[in-house]
């Protein structure tokens, strides 16, 4: 009789084996699946941040003066930024922020190697003899305003309600007409 009770248990353990054998195998594909698919997403592009990039700043004569920046991704760095225009301020007062000069999100524009994204810099909108003196710039990527950089300026800047443009990949693009 003993031999027929062992059957079952004989059966019961070999089940057992089986159903680990199978838990192992699913296990193994969803972690090759899982590392297929976070091998396929670090492929792809991510956001910039500032410390991604560098910065340079010159002035340009078009449009009454702006300042032009130009940003590129550092060595080794891929990364994009969005149609959107940079955080930056001229001091630590409100009212040295730069406002949008565009309505409407631009083209996201992808760094990488010599590759760079222009935005430009408005420091004086108004037609008035108003507004305070400086000699450098906040900046940082939107989003990313504690990582800010500050950038020497190629001149004194009268700054009075300022505006930049959103970042695009074309310089001529980065004109901030005034209204």
């Amino acid at each position: 009789m003993r031999s027929r009770f062992a059957a079952p248990s004989a059966r019961l353990a070999l089940a057992a084996v089986a159903a680990v054998a199978v838990t192992a195998t699913a296990a193994g594909t969803a972690t090759a699946t899982a590392t297929a698919t976070a091998d396929s997403r670090s492929a792809t592009v991510r956001a910039c941040a500032t410390k991604d990039l560098s910065f340079k700043v010159s002035l340009k004569t078009q449009a009454g003066g702006y300042y032009l920046v130009t940003a590129k991704a550092k060595s080794g760095v891929t990364c994009y930024l969005e149609g959107v225009f940079p955080s930056a301020s001229f001091g630590s007062s409100a009212d040295t922020e730069v406002a949008p000069a565009e309505h409407a999100v631009s083209d996201r524009v992808t760094l990488s190697g010599a590759t760079a994204a222009y935005a430009g810099i408005n420091p004086k909108t108004t037609n008035n003899d108003f507004g305070k003196e400086f000699d450098f710039l906040h900046l940082s990527v939107a989003g990313d305003e504690i990582n800010a950089v500050t950038l020497a300026l190629p001149d004194t800047a009268t700054v009075d309600r300022p505006v930049a443009t959103n970042w695009h990949a074309n310089p001529a693009d980065a004109v901030p007409f005034a209204n």
